[in-house]
């Protein structure tokens, strides 16, 4: 790092409300002109340090706090998306982040600017997303006075954040900079908060950037040790109905090539998580699809009757394993996570590897190459799939569009290689369920904080990632009204996205728990009266197509895929249209109910 000289010592002033205000006080010491040539406010020293860091995009919304540092952005050094909703920007950098690969940045201003971006740092948490998150605060001399719009962002986002910051020395701007970046990204990847008085970025410095790390009580879990690897195959020598569940390690480690080379050597049926499909091609032989509550029967049965289980990258939450203590019962379970404190979490299990996924899988590949056949048991779980696989009906005569006909042929009409991301709800399961997700990065979903509005801002931040590839956002109606308002960004920034409406006039998934589970008392779960969705499209100069005959759902969709630029395509299907199979909550996997 560049010798750095202390900060210059001003005068106490009552607040740093403007620039004028904190450049108007004399320093104490007179500073050579070579030092003063160098000078710079922490404003432009912060985004110094964002563009050494090779920050492409940030996702934002100005305030009173942020203002010295959104009239740095005016230099356009690096390109400001303007978001319109804090959530919105915190989404749209989770997006980003799911399908680059590299940290999603955020800023936004204190007080409720800050408070609205929590819901997108707890859900980046809870996925294990890398976000840098930048909230205004008010100057220093402000803070714990209840001054106007300040709020407790450091109390607030421990419990949801791997680390956070405040900044209270315009020197140390760089290092906490290059600190977080290296924390989000790293091992179990997550949001960093760098909270960030309105003064810190008036003061100025000759601080210069750093690519050094001083970080001793923070260590990443690499590679596994040589007799766990050893262990590992000898569990997978002696197994007679051995599987592998892919979860979400295996897309954040980008080892979607080494996992399928392995299972295909050894010819172990796959179980996916919601997030970890893309692990292996759905339409590999080997794929039994995602298990758990709404997964697959041939998953479900065999997560039940296997011998051995290795998980490589899953939590066990309890989509998965609703009832711990009947999953996997009978079987040897190895899990791999990058994370300590996963294994025997929820799970106890037989062997723990703390490592990353790709590495234990490149271990694992790196012995003799022995392959292991396992031709009954596979026959038996491929039996399963033929005997119970996902289906809907068919009913030429009914009035409603299918969603699971509309989400399979929008995977025909991608290739099975579109980025699709969702809300959450039954649309988003109809989705894990029906679209033939090929590789890592393309299911862009909230999976552990489950959060409806996710899908639009998502959208934005996956397309801006990459740019050259269909982008397909799929909502229901009930999430789609959360953060509808992010569309406006898709004409300013000329970003052709795909939004599918699916349209049941519920709140779906409620619904659906509430007709099975609360006597069909539908507490507040039905629209009375909705906007016209392709008025509302058209005030944001996006295309809306309609489709409530299902004579027209391909010709529909055809009609808007075709279309150039931006398009809403609303689905009206069935509102008692359901989600199945499924597991009730608190059953065990074999405990499946609606299967067909």
């Amino acid at each position: 790092m560049s010798k750095q000289i202390e900060t210059l010592e001003y005068e106490k002033s009552e607040n740093f409300d403007s620039l004028e205000a904190a450049h108007s006080v004399e320093p104490e010491v007179e500073l050579e002109q070579d030092t003063v040539d160098e000078m710079r406010s922490g404003s432009e020293l912060l985004v110094e340090s964002l563009a050494n860091e090779n920050v492409d995009f940030i996702f934002g919304y100005p305030g009173g706090a942020v203002l010295p540092l959104y009239d740095t952005f005016y230099d356009g050094k690096i390109k400001h998306i303007l978001a319109r909703h804090e959530q919105g920007a915190t989404h749209a950098a989770e997006g980003y982040a799911r399908v680059s690969g590299n940290t999603g940045v955020v800023v936004v201003t204190s007080g409720p600017g800050a408070t609205n971006a929590i819901t997108g740092i707890a859900d980046a948490y809870s996925d294990s997303l890398p976000l840098v998150v930048i909230t205004g605060q008010v100057a220093t001399a402000g803070i714990g006075k209840d001054a106007f719009q300040e709020a407790d962002l450091l109390s607030m986002t421990t419990p949801i954040t791997k680390h956070n910051y405040q900044v209270k020395n315009v020197n140390e701007i760089p290092k906490i900079i290059h600190e977080a970046f290296h924390i989000a990204n790293t091992g179990r990847k997550g949001p960093v908060v760098i909270d960030f008085p309105k003064d810190m970025g008036i003061l100025s410095t000759n601080a210069q950037t750093t690519d050094e790390l001083e970080l001793p009580g923070y260590h990443v879990a690499d590679k596994p040790a040589e007799n766990e690897i050893q262990k590992l195959r000898d569990y997978l020598k002696s197994a007679k109905k051995p599987i592998v569940l892919s979860g979400a390690g295996i897309n954040h480690a980008k080892a979607n090539d080494v996992f399928t080379e392995f299972v295909t050597r050894h010819q172990l049926p796959v179980v996916s998580t919601l997030l970890g499909l893309g692990a292996i091609p759905y339409e590999h032989p080997l794929f039994l699809g995602m298990g758990g509550m709404h997964g697959s029967y041939a998953s479900n049965m065999a997560l039940t009757e296997c011998d051995l289980l290795i998980n490589f990258g899953s939590r066990f939450d309890d989509r998965l394993a609703s009832k711990p203590d009947e999953f996997a019962p009978n079987a040897k379970i190895v899990h791999v996570d990058i994370d300590p404190s996963e294994i025997n979490k929820i799970i106890k299990v037989d062997l723990g590897i703390v490592a990353d996924c790709k590495a234990t899988l490149e271990a694992l590949l790196d012995y003799e190459s022995y392959s292991i056949k396992h031709d009954d048991w596979l026959a038996y779980c491929n039996s399963n799939k033929e005997k119970h696989p996902f289906s809907y009906s068919k009913d030429e005569d009914e009035s409603f569009s299918k969603p699971q006909r509309a989400i399979e042929y929008i995977g025909e009409i991608t290739d099975g290689d579109a980025i699709v991301t969702t809300d959450v709800g039954q649309h988003q399961m109809w989705t894990a369920q029906y679209y033939p997700f090929k590789s890592h990065g393309q299911l862009v979903t909230s999976g552990g904080l489950g959060t409806m509005g996710f899908g639009i801002p998502a959208a934005i931040g996956a397309k801006l990632a990459s740019p050259d590839k269909t982008v397909v956002s799929i909502v229901g109606d009930g999430g789609f009204q959360m953060t509808n308002q992010e569309m406006a960004i898709l004409e300013e920034y000329g970003l052709d996205i795909k939004v599918v409406l699916i349209n049941n006039g519920t709140l779906g998934m409620v619904k659906q728990w509430q007709d099975k589970f609360f006597n069909k008392r539908f507490s507040h779960s039905v629209f009375n009266d909705q906007p016209d969705f392709l008025k509302l499209a058209e005030a944001y100069n996006v295309k809306g197509f309609l489709i409530d005959d299902p004579t027209q759902l391909e010709q529909q969709i055809d009609a808007a895929f075709n279309h150039d630029g931006p398009a809403l395509i609303e689905v009206r299907i069935s509102p008692i249209e359901p989600v199945t199979p499924m597991v009730p909550s608190g059953k065990a996997n074999h405990e499946m109910e609606g299967l067909s």
